[in-house]
């Protein structure tokens, strides 16, 4: 296990939408380089950038084209190693989206592939016999290539599926996981990591981790052998690059695919979900962290706590703010009520990921789709920097922009959050340098929830207490807290040596200062 990922707070940079530096309108590389003491101010030290391989964009990057090459838009491979080692100057880690399970139909291998003759490639993809011979239960094309086959689709249409092989075959042309050609592509996959390791990257997010053998099993055990091959080799040869996983099963990415971190992603009715976004599930939005409705933590521990108690020995699962398929926290939420979100996140085991822009409180927009966004594009439009044309993200006109900024009156913007000492940056910022303060705070730390339902919380962390408040009622903790002493809080509370009260929408942490409590 790499142990930087203890202190590790990572900060996800969608490319696109970040900092343009030639006012063509679209993010770039140089504008990430120039941002750098910007993360690092706000206290983040490890970065996650969305794809920026070189692709025809119909999936936002994640149709990549050629795996070692940087998507000219956003600069040039020497721009990249550039990042990685500014980024190592100041401290910060980076991760790059891998990309596994599929490819634009531009690719190289994909195009070899379509040849009628056998070659290298035949067996890249996933392909059946003739072109009048579907794939059941899984999407695909027929009558776009010289082959006689159809291929399959892992997403969009411009995505076919590299072949990692299927564990239950009753097809001639289904590849076992051990095939040639199935472990070939697991090792021009290892091939792709090791090129941009050895060029400084740091590590890995891999996109759809749980999609690779198909018709594998409900505990994807043959997917989950493909990942802990990768990670015999990361251990061997890079035992510092660290991988996080979308696959929101840390039993089986963590315990089973031996990832270091995996996603806890806002999937329907599970325990992230009733924190922040409860109303993509019901008609009434009783989300935890929302004052108005009936929060109750007991809905994020009862799909949690199993979760956490089974893999934190292995690995860590990572709780994020929002991410490029996720509509922001801002949508729903409140400042008071955000700021809480964070608290949570940067208190909680396991490491945290900031998506940009989350610590002003940036809105989820109403706008048009984008290279494929679709609903997902209104939580990928550029970062507010300041009060200047187009929010300081491009000095272009606006009818360049890659995506429209928000131009309400009251837009948040870094400039003028920092210049406001209650603002919810501050708030993230005091967060972020309390987690590194106290060990206990941070991935490996213990904890233990003290109260198991009600519309707050409170947990131990070693010898910290946090308590957390997001209702509009006084709630408390009765306890010996003699020896306990307020670290910080957020909004009225009342800390006495045998108990703690909390008014609405209010934290506060504790420090024990020497032996005792509870």
């Amino acid at each position: 296990m790499p142990e930087w990922l203890s202190s590790a707070v990572f900060y996800e940079i969608y490319p696109q939408s970040f900092k343009d530096t030639n006012d063509d309108g679209i993010g770039d590389l140089q504008g990430i380089i120039e941002k750098l003491d910007y993360v690092a101010e706000l206290g983040c030290n490890a970065l996650w950038i969305n794809p920026c391989f070189d692709s025809p964009f119909k999936d936002a990057g994640y149709d990549v084209r050629d795996y070692k090459k940087v998507a000219p838009r956003y600069g040039t491979n020497d721009d990249l190693v550039r990042l990685f080692d500014t980024a190592h100057e100041k401290g910060i880690r980076v991760l790059l989206d891998l990309v596994p399970g599929h490819t634009s139909d531009q690719h190289a291998w994909f195009r070899e592939s379509c040849r009628d003759e056998p070659n290298e490639y035949s067996g890249r993809y996933v392909w059946t016999s003739n072109a009048f011979e579907g794939i059941r239960d899984h999407p695909y094309i027929s009558g776009m290539a010289d082959r006689a086959g159809s291929y399959m689709l892992n997403f969009f249409a411009s995505q076919p599926a590299l072949n990692y092989g299927w564990l239950d075959r009753d097809q001639k042309w289904m590849s076992a996981p051990d095939s040639e050609e199935a472990v070939a592509t697991r090792e021009a996959m290892k091939d792709v990591m090791r090129f941009w390791l050895d060029l400084g990257c740091d590590g890995f997010r891999v996109d759809m981790a749980d999609s690779l053998v198909k018709n594998d099993d409900e505990n994807k055990t043959a997917t989950a052998q493909i990942w802990r091959n990768v990670r015999d080799m990361l251990d061997r040869e890079y035992p510092e690059a660290a991988m996080v996983s979308e696959w929101s099963n840390p039993y089986q990415a963590v315990n089973g695919g031996r990832f270091h971190m995996d996603f806890y992603l806002d999937h329907w009715h599970n325990g992230y979900n009733t924190l922040l976004r409860d109303y993509e599930c019901n008609k009434t939005d009783n989300s935890f962290f929302r004052a108005e409705g009936n929060g109750d933590i007991s809905r994020f521990l009862r799909d949690y706590l199993p979760k956490y108690e089974a893999v934190k020995d292995n690995g860590y699962i990572s709780m994020l703010t929002c991410n490029h398929d996720t509509p922001r926290p801002a949508r729903t939420l409140d400042r008071d009520e955000l700021k809480l979100v964070f608290a949570f996140l940067l208190t909680m085991p396991g490491v945290p990921f900031l998506y940009y822009g989350d610590e002003i409180g940036m809105r989820y927009l109403d706008v048009r789709t984008k290279e494929g966004g679709y609903h997902r594009t209104g939580s990928r439009t550029p970062m507010q920097w300041d009060r200047s044309v187009n929010a300081g993200f491009s000095g272009c006109e606006e009818k360049d922009l890659y995506l429209p900024v928000d131009k309400s009156p009251d837009a948040p913007d870094v400039q003028t959050m920092m210049e406001q000492e209650d603002s919810l940056w501050h708030a993230v910022q005091d967060l972020i340098r309390i987690r590194k303060q106290y060990p206990e705070l941070q991935a490996d730390g213990p904890w233990l929830p003290l109260n198991r339902q009600g519309h707050y919380t409170f947990y131990q962390r070693g010898t910290m207490i946090i308590g957390i408040n997001p209702s509009k009622e006084t709630v408390s903790l009765s306890a010996d807290l003699s020896r306990y002493v307020p670290v910080y809080s957020i909004g009225n509370v009342y800390k006495g040596e045998r108990a703690v009260r909390l008014e609405k929408s209010s934290l506060i942490i504790l420090r024990k200062t020497e032996e005792g409590g509870i």
